[in-house]
């Protein structure tokens, strides 16, 4: 037996492309005139779910739906309950099907503290990827451990020690000096020129254990989003073309992308707080 939606639907149809009247119609399938002319009142609102939901998961390929309804709840401030938007979610077939990967059981290890205000602690880390003629190139990325917020990335085919002393510089302008930056062992981080520049600026230099990067876990988290939101999704002639992705994105990452870091909130928003 189908529903009286279902049924209403039919008759619909019917009168539609079968030129049967509407009394006939609601004969044959069993409801009434005042079902068959019933329209919900939700209706024209849940277009514009549907609507936004289709140009989120557009735009943004790698959101799922939490990360959709955050943005539509904390950023366009949408009040709708999230079982009607994740039931219209769901009837739209937007569920990225990603299928799980077998994990070694492993010791969990000891969560990382979060600062209770910005600018405590900085986390740095490189990246690799190359453009479409397969020349390799590198991004720096800094990252505020406080609110999760993307202060840079630095794109280039190389990035020396005194190009990451550069960007911190730069950072520093417009943010303010951190009291500690953590980052693994890499060459460009153990070179004198960083420890003697951190040393004059009274910065604190946080080392991660070789083979633990689970000690940088707010980095390694963010380089995962990177590379799944933006470095995989484009073919690259040139590093500007790099550049001007990465910027574009990591507007977005700050001011538009709910954190589950942050209890959904963006950095942007998280920042506020400590104001």
């Amino acid at each position: 037996m189908k529903r009286p939606a279902q049924r209403r639907e039919l008759a619909a149809q019917a009168v539609a492309h079968h030129g049967v009247s509407i009394a006939l119609a609601c004969r044959i399938f069993g409801i009434s005139e005042t079902c068959f002319r019933y329209r919900p009142r939700l209706e024209a609102e849940n277009d514009r779910i549907a609507a936004l939901l289709v140009g989120l998961t557009q735009a943004h390929r790698r959101w799922g739906f939490g990360l959709c309804f955050l943005y539509l709840r904390n950023v366009q401030g949408q009040l709708w309950n999230h079982k009607r938007v994740y039931r219209i979610y769901r009837e739209l077939e937007l569920n990225l099907r990603i299928k799980p990967r077998r994990r070694l059981v492993r010791e969990k290890p000891e969560k990382l503290s979060v600062p209770a205000l910005p600018n405590r602690v900085w986390s740095m880390d490189f990246m690799a990827d190359r453009l479409m003629d397969g020349r390799a190139f590198r991004l720096l990325n800094i990252l505020d451990d406080f609110n999760r917020e993307g202060l840079a990335i630095e794109v280039d085919f190389s990035l020396p020690a005194c190009r990451v002393v550069r960007c911190l510089e730069q950072v520093m302008e417009w943010r303010g000096r951190p009291e500690a930056i953590r980052m693994d062992n890499g060459p460009e981080y153990v070179s004198h020129t960083l420890v003697s520049w951190a040393e004059k600026q009274g910065i604190t230099l946080i080392y991660t254990q070789p083979g633990n990067p689970q000690q940088n876990a707010y980095i390694e988290r963010y380089n995962r989003t990177v590379r799944q939101e933006w470095l995989e999704q484009y073919l690259f002639e040139s590093i500007q073309d790099v550049q001007e992705v990465a910027t574009q994105w990591l507007w977005t990452y700050n001011h538009d992308r709910s954190n589950m870091g942050n209890s959904g909130l963006t950095p942007a928003q998280k920042l506020k707080t400590a104001a």
